[in-house]
């Protein structure tokens, strides 16, 4: 059952925080990658490229954990248990233009150097948790 993102993750959102994201290997086992996050209000927002393995364990088993980190005190994060609700590749281009916007104060310079179509995914919330000092 989904709940609301709070204000505080909210806000951690819309800045340059780390977040960490698990998704689940064909065998069961856990695949745990770093990535940039956003968020649309109300949703997780992840951009990926739609070949990665992320992407394809997504598109197989819709559920997620993430992990969110204070930037400004790494011991302060939020713990994200939840699960895919869409993944689309319209404005992925656009999307990770601005999240490199926010993270790097440019347009996303592909690090990868060859062309790629990007994937933005739609996370909702089942749990969330704080967790750390302020």
């Amino acid at each position: 059952m989904a709940v609301p993102l709070p204000d505080e993750l909210l806000d951690l959102l819309g800045r340059t925080s780390l977040c960490f994201v698990a998704t689940i290997m064909p065998d069961g086992s856990p695949q745990l990658t770093q990535t940039w996050v956003a968020t649309n209000g109300e949703h997780i927002l992840i951009n990926t490229p739609d070949h990665s393995q992320k992407a394809r364990n997504v598109a197989r088993d819709q559920r997620v954990a993430l992990n969110i980190v204070d930037p400004g005190q790494t011991s302060r994060y939020f713990a994200v248990r939840g699960r895919v609700v869409a993944t689309t590749t319209q404005g992925g281009a656009e999307s990770i233009d601005q999240i490199s916007r926010k993270y790097l104060g440019r347009p996303y310079p592909n690090f990868g150097g060859r062309p790629e179509t990007r994937m933005v995914i739609t996370i909702e919330a089942d749990s969330v948790r704080a967790m750390g000092g302020r």
